[in-house]
C-alpha cells in the first residue's frame, strides 16, 4: 500500500515525500533543499539560516490576527539505523515504508517518523487553505539527532510568535512540558600494535539480535546493551585464556542503544574448545537474565581470517574492563516525577580504528548537578585505566511551566474533542525546547505527537490511526490559539 494513500492524506502525502529525501543526521542538505522550495512554492515568507535552518511564515486567516502566534517545530533530519543485512545507503538511498497491521514500518531500517511526521504535519498547516488559525511559523531545524547543532545555533530575535509547539513526541494523548539535558563523553585509548604470536588461531566474536532503541525513551525498559554484552565475554577469554584483541566495534550512534557488536580475536588452538564453551555460557546466561526484554538476542564465535597485528595487551585488557565497569543504564528515578528517569547514561559506541579505542557516551538528567555526577564518575572510570576523556556538548533541560496559556488550551481542546484530559508529563529524551528556550525565554512551550514506538532502530513504527488524531488536533488548538493581551 502507498502511505500516500493514509488518512489524512494531506499529512502522508507529504511524509511519504520525505522518506524519498536522504537526510539523516548532517547529510540533510537535499532535504533543506526540499523544504526550502516548499515554502517558496506556496508564496510564503521562507528563510534559510546560515546553519540550515528553515523558517516559513503563514499569515493568520481573517478574523484570527489577535490570536497569539504560534510556531510549529520540528527537525529536518533522522537517525540512520539498519540491520547489519540490510543493503543501505543512507545518503543516497530511500526509505522503503510498509504497512502492517495498522502500523507503518519502514524495512530492515529506521522509518524516519522521528520527526518526519512532524515536519509533515507542520508542511500540511501550511499548504492548507480551508484552516482556522492565528499567525503561523513552521521552524524545521537541522541535526536534531547529533548534536541539536540547529537548535543551538538559531538566533534570537529571527522568529516572531509567542508560542512554541514541539512536534517531536511519540505518544498520542500525552502533552510535554519538560524534558532532560544530554552530556556527551569520549573516552580514548591509545594503543601500540604488537604481532601476533606464533600458534594462534583468528575468530570472529558476534553479538546480534538484540533490540536497541531510543537511549532516552526506551533506556527504562530494560533492554540489553550489545557493548556490555561483548566484554562481558571477551574479559574471560583474555583474562582465562590469553586471548588477543585485535579489533572491537559496537553501536553507532550516542542516542541509540546499541543492537550489535563485534571483536576480533586470537587463541591459542588448544584454547578453541573451552572459548566456544564460554561464549555459549555467557550468551545463555545474558538471553535468560534478559529473557523478557531481548527474546532474539544472540551471537557465535567464529573462524576468521588472521589479522595482521594486534592492540597491545595492556591496553586491550584495560579498556576492556573499563566498558565492562562503565555505568549504562538507567541511574535514578526521578523524585519529583513518578515513573520518570531522572538519570541515565547509554554506552553507545566502541570503536577501534588507527591506533585509538574510542568509547562514546551520551549522558542525560533533568537534574543538572546529577548529569555533571555521573559525568565525573564516568570520567573516573575511563581516567583510571588510562584513557583521555572528553566531556562536551552540554545542554538544559526544560523547566516545566504548568500555568501557561498554550498548556490550559491544549488540555481543554483535546478534552473537548476526545472527553478527557491528555496527560501532562515530562520526558527523559532530548528535546530541542530547552535549548531553544535559552534564545526565547518568552515562549510557552509545549510538545506533542503520535504514537512511534522504537525510534532509533529498525523496529521504529508509527500507528496510522493516532496520526490522523494528532492531525485533528492540532488543527483544533490553531483554531482555538490564546488572544495576545
Amino acid at each position: 500500500m502507498n502511505i500516500s494513500e493514509l488518512q489524512p492524506t494531506r499529512v502522508w502525502k507529504h511524509f511519504h515525500s520525505l522518506t524519498q529525501i536522504p537526510r539523516p543526521s548532517k547529510k540533510e542538505a537535499k532535504a533543506i533543499l526540499f523544504l526550502e522550495k516548499f515554502g517558496k512554492d506556496l508564496g510564503l515568507e521562507t528563510i534559510k539560516d546560515e546553519i540550515g535552518n528553515i523558517i516559513i511564515r503563514k499569515p493568520a486567516t481573517p478574523g484570527m490576527e489577535n490570536r497569539k502566534g504560534i510556531i510549529l517545530q520540528a527537525h529536518i533530519d533522522m537517525v540512520p539505523q539498519k540491520n547489519s543485512d540490510k543493503v543501505h545507503n543512507f545518503e543516497t538511498d530511500p526509505i522503503i515504508p510498509r504497512v502492517v497491521d495498522g502500523w507503518v514500518y519502514a524495512t530492515g531500517t529506521t522509518l524516519g517518523a522521528d520527526n518526519g511526521l512532524g515536519l509533515a504535519v507542520a508542511m500540511a498547516v501550511l499548504e492548507a487553505k480551508d484552516l482556522v488559525h492565528g499567525p503561523v511559523e513552521a521552524l524545521f531545524t537541522v541535526d536534531e539527532e547529533t548534536g541539536m547543532t540547529g537548535a543551538r545555533l538559531l538566533k534570537p530575535g529571527i522568529l516572531k510568535g509567542d508560542i512554541l509547539i514541539n512536534l517531536d513526541s511519540e505518544d498520542e494523548g500525552e502533552l510535554y512540558v519538560g524534558c532532560a539535558g544530554g552530556l556527551d563523553a569520549t573516552a580514548t585509548f591509545t594503543y601500540k600494535d604488537e604481532p601476533v604470536p606464533a600458534g594462534m588461531k583468528a575468530f570472529k566474536l558476534s553479538v546480534t539480535g538484540l533490540v536497541g532503541g531510543h537511549s532516552g525513551m526506551d533506556i527504562v525498559l530494560g533492554r540489553g546493551n550489545a557493548n556490555k554484552a561483548i566484554v562481558r565475554i571477551l574479559l574471560p577469554l583474555m583474562r582465562d585464556l590469553k586471548a588477543g584483541l585485535a579489533s572491537l566495534e559496537g553501536g553507532s550512534l550516542r542516542n541509540a542503544i546499541p543492537r550489535e557488536a563485534f571483536a576480533v580475536i586470537t587463541l591459542p588452538a588448544a584454547s578453541e574448545a573451552a572459548a566456544k564453551a564460554i561464549v555459549e555460557k555467557d550468551l545463555a546466561e545474558m538471553k535468560s537474565e534478559l529473557s523478557a526484554h531481548e527474546p532474539n538476542l544472540g551471537g557465535s564465535l567464529e573462524p576468521c581470517e588472521m589479522p595482521a597485528s594486534l592492540i597491545d595487551s595492556k591496553t586491550a585488557i584495560n579498556a576492556v574492563m573499563a566498558v565492562y565497569a562503565c555505568p549504562n543504564g538507567v541511574e535514578r528515578m526521578s523524585d519529583a516525577m513518578p515513573g520518570l528517569v531522572e538519570t541515565s547514561n547509554n554506552l553507545a559506541i566502541v570503536k577501534s580504528e588507527n591506533g585509538k579505542i574510542f568509547v562514546k557516551c551520551l549522558m542525560r538528567s533533568s537534574v543538572d548537578s546529577a548529569k555533571d555526577v555521573l559525568g565525573e564518575a564516568l570520567s573516573s572510570v575511563f581516567v583510571l585505566a588510562g584513557a583521555d576523556v572528553q566531556l562536551t556538548g552540554g545542554y538544559p533541560g526544560w523547566k516545566p511551566k504548568m500555568d501557561s496559556d498554550i498548556l490550559v488550551t491544549m488540555k481543554n481542546v483535546y478534552k473537548k474533542m476526545y472527553g478527557n484530559e491528555p496527560e501532562v508529563k515530562a520526558i527523559h529524551a532530548g528535546l530541542e525546547c530547552g535549548i531553544l528556550g535559552g534564545a526565547y525565554p518568552n515562549w510557552d512551550m509545549i510538545s506533542c505527537g503520535p504514537n512511534i514506538r522504537s525510534p532509533h532502530s529498525p523496529d521504529e513504527r508509527t500507528e496510522i490511526v493516532t496520526v490522523e488524531k494528532w492531525w485533528n488536533y492540532v488543527v483544533g488548538v490553531l483554531k482555538e490559539a490564546p488572544a495576545k493581551k
